[in-house]
């Protein structure tokens, strides 16, 4: 008997009349062997569940045996061609209703040679394809295409991997973007140690020290982790990009969230989470924030896009048991990452959580959507951020109690006060002895970070006491 549910997403099929014809039961009717066995197939697995709940016409990607063995999740519900268009609508969309990219930008793809960063390179090269095409097509050519390039963070200088490997890989990822749809992509291959600014074996010197400063193993990761993305902003001011594409999932933010909760960064939290970040100098968007990390492995193994895996190191620390724990969780029930993610959602976006309307081509309407929906204070009262000067986070103004009042702040206890809790726990010495050492080990970009957090928390220790000053007219007496 036929299904009259309206929202049905059974497989099954019906006419005008809510009756199912011989047609469709045909389709629906499992193929049986001499001995009734549906082939491919345990006796009591439907066909039903084997038609994508989409097109409902084409069998779903695990019943076609496409993309391997062994899928689960969207392999068992969608086809291969339904498949690809959720997963590039969800990019889409991101990008679209974020206002993360305008004809006008320059976007800077980083690109790992993993799966989530070739998928987002794929993407971004298949809408510039697209808006090159509708460029063409079009007679008054109002609006220009946006530009494209690819940077690839070398961390060869303080890996474990033979250097060897890291040219064989960065010679893997040119062909992969050269073979892109035109126009040619710039291939920029970032060394870690760029962010100093000095000779490049002696910046390799100096980040080695630094690292091994840094006692704790999280510490550690945390540390490089914010050198990447200090090597990807300079790159990106030297070259005239305007915005930076992370491949950053679902996955990787569900792991983040409940890091960031266990270090203590839970005022922080909230800034790293959303589909834009501004407070660096050239915005960061997460166009597959709504993406999962088995939909880029999928979609990888279906259209063949080839991968460069150069880094098989588990992470340690409480990252490692944090990353651990949420695939165990994953395991279990499919939608727990997801779960977490929208937990975590739920916090207020910072104001530099939007794209800066200074751009014509912005999507201004599409950015104010979702400043209204998510509350993020556009006005121009609202009061200067100050940022932990090694990872960028946000801090509370009330945190930051050890900060001396002198104009230079090129002390190790300028430092340390400046410092959110996480980095102060981890990545700077314990003892104050090693301090200066530490301090005299960090790149420019992090010393002007400190002197701009001083320079605000002064400003606002000035602003409360205000009132209890003598101007220079007064008499003091």
């Amino acid at each position: 008997m036929a299904c009259n549910a309206a929202t049905c997403e059974s497989g099954c099929y019906r006419d005008a009349s809510g009756e199912v014809g011989e047609k469709e039961q045909q389709k629906r009717r499992p193929v049986t062997g001499n001995n009734g066995d549906t082939p491919g197939a345990n006796s009591s697995e439907s066909f039903g569940n084997r038609i994508c709940v989409k097109c409902k016409l084409n069998e779903t990607i695990t019943a076609s045996g496409a993309g391997g063995g062994g899928l689960r999740g969207d392999g068992e519900r969608f086809c291969a061609d339904c498949f690809r268009s959720n997963l590039y609508g969800k990019f889409r969309f991101s990008v679209s209703s974020n206002a993360m990219i305008s004809p006008s930008d320059n976007v800077l793809v980083a690109f790992s040679g993993g799966p989530s960063s070739r998928v987002a390179l794929h993407f971004v090269s298949e809408m510039q394809d697209k808006a090159q095409k509708n460029f063409e097509a079009s007679r008054d050519r109002a609006l220009p295409v946006f530009g494209v390039g690819v940077a690839f963070v070398d961390e060869r200088s303080i890996s474990p991997v033979p250097g060897h490997e890291f040219d064989k890989a960065i010679e893997e990822m040119k062909l992969i973007v050269s073979n892109l749809a035109p126009p040619l992509k710039q291939f920029h291959v970032v060394p870690t140690e760029s962010v100093y600014s000095l000779e490049p074996a002696n910046g390799r010197e100096q980040l080695k020290k630094l690292i091994d400063a840094v006692s704790d193993t999280t510490g550690k990761e945390d540390l490089l982790e914010h050198f990447r993305m200090l090597a990807l902003q300079k790159t990106a001011l030297e070259n005239g990009y305007t915005k930076i594409v992370l491949a950053t999932c679902t996955s990787r933010i569900a792991c983040h969230v409940l890091e960031a909760t266990v270090k203590g960064q839970g005022y922080s939290l909230a800034a790293d989470i959303q589909y834009v970040d501004a407070r660096w100098e050239i915005p960061v968007v997460l166009p597959l924030r709504d993406c999962f990390a088995h939909e880029m492995s999928l979609l990888c193994c279906l259209d063949s896009l080839k991968t460069v895996e150069l880094f098989n190191g588990l992470r340690t620390g409480i990252n490692g048991l944090v990353s651990s724990f949420v695939k165990l969780l994953q395991e279990e029930n499919p939608s727990r990452e997801s779960t977490i993610v929208r937990t975590a959602g739920k916090l207020t976006p910072f104001h530099f959580n939007r794209i800066p309307e200074d751009n014509e081509y912005n999507g201004h309407t599409a950015s104010q959507r979702r400043q209204k929906k998510y509350n993020i204070k556009t006005d121009n009262l609202i009061p200067q951020e100050s940022f932990c000067p090694i990872c960028n986070s946000p801090v509370k103004i009330s945190d930051l109690t050890n900060l001396t009042h002198s104009e230079d702040v090129q002390t190790s206890m300028d430092l340390t006060g400046s410092c959110c809790s996480s980095c102060q726990f981890q990545i700077l010495p314990g003892e104050l002895s090693a301090m200066d050492y530490f301090h005299s080990l960090l790149p420019d970009p992090i010393i002007a970070r400190a002197k701009d957090a001083s320079s605000v928390h002064q400003s606002r220790l000035r602003e409360q006491i205000e009132d209890c000053l003598l101007s220079d007219t007064e008499d003091g007496t």
